[in-house]
């Protein structure tokens, strides 16, 4: 059930992504009274469709094969490589004999829904729910750095005061693309010193394998006692009961709840000794730890939840027209950053195989549970992500097309149909490719994991 929920918002995201992207290639011919031949979710590849019906004159269906959609606007060289209908004399309801400002914007139609569309999302988004975030001065004891984080310097405990310079008002901003994308300096507060570590400019590539836990924890560092045990569980038959702080672990004594879950880690399938607070009294207990370092059963599932000292979250709200710049911006922040994450793997800062996911990894982002919140931030990240895959200078994406309508305008004269249909050519080996790139490297991730 979890892998039909997973795939069944994936195909309900991109599903709505596609034909609002293909919507604006479609009015933006029909307003300049371009002939529109075929409507398509997915594509009909082989001529083979799940279904079709036909409206006014154009096609509308369903292809098998769900690597996106396609309007077939005629006379124009596209996926349909239909070269017999060029081979006849250009008719004025057709691509080529509109004027070359005219077929620029029927190209960038699609790109500019997206733009839209994300803008829409996150306006309505923040309308709704605000922005809520845990102001980083409320912070108690710090920040609890994974591997990553450890690496390049950090330490348990660590305040983390500035970012570049500028101060961290929002604690979320620490694994924020300010951060991720590198080159950064964090001004950290230790033990009364101040002391700047720098973020490497190809972190993302571990990220990418270890997970964002491993660099900054999102909980930051707490003191914590037993809130409730599950039934049956280790925690249980090792006597522990709401209400215990767990003061050592074999002799090493824990504070905080990071350091109760490192010392657990340690321990996988073994029994280990606690020290633990219960009234005024302090018992001793042995406890069995599972395979995956925690007190619950075989199967992973938790024996304790805690109860933690978590500084409150803020939240603001704006007004309808007050949300309007608010989501703007986020939408903006998003097509940044994937503009500079391509950037960082243009110059090989960081690897392909690291940034780039197929509808696979995807899926795993929705997640197994119905979340509308999360479903729809995640559709209006990818809004704007394909708006800027679709703006990349590349044959058969509608930037390639845009690039040689530019050429075109700059020349005075179109580019050859010959040459236009090679460049097709070329432009779909190369997406065939990036696509099998990206498959294949999600399910050698899954297969590895």
């Amino acid at each position: 059930m979890d892998i039909v929920i997973m795939v069944g918002q994936l195909i309900l995201g991109l599903s709505i992504l596609v034909i609002l992207h293909e919507f604006g290639h479609f009015i933006a011919a029909r307003a300049f009274g371009i002939k529109v031949e075929k409507f398509y979710l997915f594509f009909d590849a082989w001529n083979f469709s799940l279904f079709k019906f036909n409206y006014k004159g154009v096609e509308y269906g369903m292809g098998w094969l769900p690597l996106g959609g396609y309007v077939k606007i005629a006379g124009m060289i596209d996926e349909s490589m239909d070269t017999e209908q060029m081979a006849g004399p250009p008719q004025p309801w057709e691509f080529r004999s509109k004027p070359a400002w005219q077929r620029l914007i029927v190209m960038l139609g699609g790109i500019f829904v997206n733009i839209v569309l994300g803008i829409l999302i996150f306006w309505v988004l923040t309308i709704k729910y605000g922005e809520t975030y845990i102001p980083n001065e409320s912070l108690k004891y710090g920040i609890v750095p994974g591997s990553i984080g450890k690496g390049i310097g950090l330490k348990a405990g660590d305040k983390v005061v500035a970012l570049n310079g500028q101060k961290v008002d929002r604690f979320e901003d620490l694994v924020s693309s300010k951060v991720l994308m590198g080159n950064s300096v964090l001004t950290v507060e230790r033990n009364n010193q101040t002391l700047n570590i720098k973020v490497p400019g190809n972190i993302l590539n571990d990220v990418s394998d270890l997970g964002i836990e491993q660099f900054i924890s999102r909980m930051p560092r707490t003191t914590f006692r037993v809130d409730s045990v599950v039934a049956g569980s280790n925690a249980q038959k090792a006597g522990l009961k709401p209400g215990d702080s767990v003061l050592a672990v074999n002799g090493t004594p824990v504070r905080f709840y990071d350091e109760f879950q490192a010392q657990l880690m340690q321990y996988k399938n073994k029994p280990v000794g606690l020290t633990v607070k219960r009234n005024e009294a302090t018992l001793p207990l042995t406890a069995q730890v599972n395979k995956d370092g925690m007190l619950g059963f075989k199967d992973g599932r938790f024996g304790i939840r805690v109860k933690t000292d978590l500084p409150e979250e803020k939240t603001l709200k704006f007004g309808f027209f007050g949300s309007l710049p608010v989501g703007a911006s986020k939408a903006w922040g998003t097509f940044s950053d994937n503009a500079k994450g391509l950037g960082k793997v243009f110059t090989g800062q960081v690897k392909a195989n690291k940034a780039l996911s197929s509808p696979i990894g995807i899926a795993r982002l929705f997640g197994s549970q119905v979340d509308w919140l999360r479903f729809w931030s995640l559709v209006g990240l990818l809004s704007m992500a394909l708006a800027l895959m679709n703006l990349l200078p590349i044959p058969a994406l509608d930037g390639g097309h845009a690039l040689f309508l530019i050429i075109e305008m700059i020349k005075g004269k179109p580019l050859s149909d010959k040459f236009l249909e090679r460049a097709q050519m070329v432009g779909f080996v190369i997406l065939i490719t990036l696509m099998v790139f990206v498959f294949g490297n999600d399910i050698f991730k899954i297969i590895k994991k």
